[in-house]
């Protein structure tokens, strides 16, 4: 399953950060982040508890910018 989320970030280097830890998060299969339209796109594995999974997402991209937001 895909999902788009908007979120907030300030540089595109944040936003390739994000995108990595959204990718090295558990119970994600791929993610994108578009710096440009402040997107991110998450495939989740199958089975995958989707709140759980983007509350870890969040946590780990505060870590690369304490501000970060994520609506989900």
């Amino acid at each position: 399953m895909k999902k788009t989320y908007n979120i907030e970030v300030d540089c595109a280097n944040c936003a390739n950060k994000m995108e990595d830890v959204a990718k090295n998060t558990a119970g994600v299969k791929n993610a994108s982040v578009n710096f440009m339209m402040l997107k991110m796109e998450v495939e989740f594995e199958d089975g995958a508890d989707v709140k759980k999974v983007m509350k870890e997402v969040l946590k780990g991209c505060r870590k690369v910018e304490p501000d970060c937001e994520i609506e989900f």
